[in-house]
């Protein structure tokens, strides 16, 4: 039997984004984000829910590190709001937003905490929307960069662990519809599925200009990363010819080889290249340079996989749906898949061919129905059961030898769960909105003993 121990200097933290527990929109001269704006479009969000108050952290920030200091947690990855920083997205920098992110670490730095801080966690400036059409434009990718300058120069004192974009994906191919409406913002409707893929090529671009930006304004050393929440395929069964389907599909599901496979290797994948055709996007001379930066680790969001088996005809693997009975949390994608973790970890090691890139799971949790009983508690154990299973996968990744350096739960806090509001719940401690009380649930004290003992509990 394995105690499920983890290495001595193992990282565990917690993660957060700054559009979704914040608040203070108007607050310190910030102006809005295309999220503000979608958030309080009609019918875009979850009964009208915005994040214009959300967990109010931006003035109860010292009990949330509080929070966390008596929980055991000693990293913490939140995101830093580009609107708060550069209100126009570019320009004059507002020295008052930066005074708020100097306030928050020192006061992590004060509780013995470790800062990892994002730089985009998908809320652009709403005047950059308007001025060029954000990732539309390949001018974002510059001012990206300027404004990771602006953050780096100033902060870069008290953080040495950046973290460039967080999930390209989700903010380019859900966010830009081929003739409709797509379900995220800034909900921007496109002509060709080329012009989505040339968004996310330009939120590489951006990543690569701003790995190159924040290590000139490092005044110390620090870490930078690439945060992904690419989909894992896992091998219906661990044979070698499973295994291989598993290899070879992976550069093709979803955006895979379009993603993390240029920032990791240099190159998109030739076979979705293939696949795309004429829909490939746009990549000038010098892009795939740029885009290729040296990373010192790489964050990787984890929550679910999609199963693949061999089949003896082209292409040589399939994709397997899941049978309606399978088991899922709250919500319509999140399928209990624990093996994502460690093959997520092996393909990059393996498949893309980094078995030195140190690997972070960044975010890792589940929305569950969470119930406040008469004696004020939540007792999520479905909460527990994920997050258990899925830290046993990572132990397993370490066990083989996989560079795994640490782990970061999502979330910290109940918070503004974009197009669901306040409907869905991925926290450890409840969030009450009415009053903005903080309790830990079960699932708070199962991760705080974790970390006490250094295992998986």
């Amino acid at each position: 039997m394995t105690s499920y121990q983890f290495p001595s200097d193992f990282a565990w933290g917690a993660a957060t984004a700054a559009y979704q527990i914040e608040g203070a929109v108007t607050e310190a001269d910030r102006k809005p984000s295309v999220w503000d704006t979608f958030s309080a479009t009609p019918g875009r969000t979850l009964n009208g829910d915005t994040g214009a108050i959300a967990c109010d952290h931006y003035h109860r920030y010292k009990d949330d590190v509080q929070l966390m200091a008596d929980l055991g947690i000693r990293h913490y990855r939140f995101s830093i709001a580009w609107t708060r920083i550069l209100p126009d997205g570019r320009g004059t920098v507002n020295e008052a937003g930066v005074d708020f992110y100097r306030r928050l670490v020192d006061c992590l730095l004060e509780h013995g905490i470790t800062p990892h801080a994002t730089l985009f966690h998908w809320d652009s400036p709403q005047a950059l929307e308007d001025l060029y059409g954000s990732w539309r434009s390949r001018e974002m990718a510059k001012d990206f960069a300027d404004y990771a300058t602006a953050v780096v120069s100033r902060l870069g004192d008290r953080i040495t662990h950046w973290m460039t974009i967080n999930e390209i994906h989700c903010f380019t191919h859900i966010g830009y519809g081929v003739n409709q409406v797509p379900p995220h913002a800034p909900g921007t409707v496109v002509n060709r599925l080329k012009d989505v893929w040339q968004t996310s090529h330009h939120a590489l671009l951006a990543h690569g200009m701003a790995c190159q930006a924040i290590r000139a304004a490092s005044p110390v050393p620090c870490s930078v990363a690439l945060v992904d929440n690419f989909v894992p395929t896992v091998p219906i069964a661990e044979s070698p010819q499973h295994i291989a389907a598993a290899q070879q599909a992976f550069h093709v599901h979803t955006t895979n080889g379009g993603i993390i496979e240029p920032a990791l290797t240099g190159a998109y994948s030739t076979a979705l290249l293939d696949q795309l055709g004429e829909d490939a996007p746009e990549i000038q001379e010098g892009d795939l340079k740029i885009i290729h930066q040296p990373l010192d680790a790489f964050g990787f969001n984890n929550y679910f996989a999609v199963y693949v088996r061999a089949i003896d005809q082209a292409p040589g693997y399939q994709f397997l749906e899941f049978p309606i009975s399978y088991p899922k949390l709250h919500m319509p994608w999140l399928f209990f898949t624990p093996d994502s973790t460690y093959w997520g970890i092996r393909h990059i090691s393996e498949t893309l061919g980094q078995p030195d890139l140190p690997i972070y799971i960044t975010e890792n949790g589940c929305a569950v129905e969470d119930v406040l009983t008469a004696n004020n508690e939540v007792i999520d154990t479905d909460r527990i059961l994920f997050l258990r299973h899925y830290l046993r996968s990572a132990h397993r990744a370490i066990q083989e030898g996989y560079p795994l350096k640490g782990y970061f739960v999502w979330s910290l806090l109940d918070n503004f769960e974009w197009a669901w509001g306040y409907d869905r719940r991925f926290g450890i401690n409840y969030v009450d909105y009415a009053t903005q009380q903080r309790l830990p649930k079960a699932s708070a004290h199962w991760y705080a003993e974790c970390i006490r003992q250094n295992r998986v509990v």
